[in-house]
């Protein structure tokens, strides 16, 4: 396992993180098999594991609570908040109010009396950035939080949220969390530079695409994942993006067995060989499925590997545009776009 700093913090992280989101009811996962998970995670050189309040409505809280019990001071733990927690109107966002409730709740599913890194989870356009971070601010000074940091923010709002830290003399993120993979490069473009600017720590997800990068999928085959079973559109070969994914899977399947490496190993030594890149967060359902990513903990591709993935897909590409997560609100809602007359 290979260590990084994490952003400027001065905290060591492994380049792998354990991302927990199917703990519990996402992933069909026991409390025992959860337990076993973090124990192998641990033992294979991990330190960090990332969760959320919203997976399985707290659930994956409750569980890595349990796993972590007895050894809190050898993880670095993580969570985030500000997806919607119900049907009520308030709990969600990033205002004093909900962010206050929301950390002294995932305290008490987790068992703790702080996490190392709580991040909002994503941007809220109707809080303020001093709102948010004024608030952060306060949980840090009282020793509920260490550090805060971002998820899935537009490049933009990343440099405003450092702008307005500074301007307002609060406390500032000092991570963000994107989604990157081989399959979905627009991070590259913007996302990624910033980071690197504003020297943050960088926890990518779902470096395996959703597992079309697992070497599950493949041409020929029944797609059987679990993500397939309650997202079917994502996978449906039938969509252009979806068959666009499905070839540059088949060429770098064969890049792969050139090398001598799985896909998951091509996958993950993928992301982590970018500069902006602290750790990759995987998430297994499985000891099996764990394993297979702890194989690639060492993997550092050649030049002519990666040159060969660009010319696969190439720098600063998504191939599912539509899936973006870190799009402005103004992209996906007409109205924000058009001037009313």
């Amino acid at each position: 396992m290979q260590y990084r700093d994490l952003g400027r913090t001065g905290v060591r992280v492994s380049s792998l993180a354990l991302g927990a989101m199917n703990f519990g009811r996402i992933g069909r996962t026991t409390q025992e098999e959860v337990t076993a998970v973090v124990d192998a995670a641990l033992e294979g050189g991990i330190n960090v594991i990332d969760t959320a309040d919203m997976y399985g409505a707290g659930e994956s809280e409750e569980m890595v609570g349990k796993a972590v019990a007895g050894r809190r001071d050898d993880v670095v733990l993580a969570t985030k908040a500000g997806m919607p927690m119900g049907e009520e109107r308030n709990h969600r966002g990033g205002s004093r109010r909900w962010l206050v409730t929301a950390l002294d709740d995932s305290l008490r599913r987790l068992g703790v009396d702080h996490v190392d890194l709580y991040q909002i989870h994503r941007w809220d356009p109707s809080a303020d950035d001093e709102e948010t971070l004024s608030a952060l601010t306060d949980l840090r000074r009282a020793g509920k939080i260490r550090y805060f940091g971002s998820s899935t923010f537009p490049a933009y709002r990343i440099v405003q949220a450092q702008w307005a830290s500074r301007e307002n003399r609060l406390g500032r993120y000092v991570t963000e969390q994107p989604s990157y993979s081989i399959l979905q490069r627009g991070v590259e473009t913007h996302v990624l530079p910033v980071a690197e600017q504003y020297g943050l720590g960088v926890l990518v997800w779902s470096p395996l695409a959703s597992g079309w990068l697992s070497g599950a999928i493949r041409e020929g085959r029944e797609i059987t994942t679990n993500r397939s079973t309650f997202m079917p559109q994502r996978f449906d070969t039938a969509v252009p993006a979806n068959r666009a994914r499905l070839d540059a899977v088949e060429r770098l399947a064969r890049v792969a067995d050139e090398a001598g490496l799985t896909m998951i190993q091509l996958a993950l030594g993928f992301v982590t060989a970018h500069p902006a890149v602290t750790s990759a967060i995987i998430g297994p359902r499985t000891l099996d499925h764990l394993r297979s990513q702890l194989a690639a903990a060492d993997t550092v591709l050649p030049a002519d590997v990666l040159d060969a993935i660009d010319t696969i897909v190439a720098p600063g590409v998504d191939l599912a545009p539509h899936e973006k997560h870190d799009a402005p609100p103004a992209l996906l809602d007409p109205s924000l776009r058009r001037r009313l007359r």
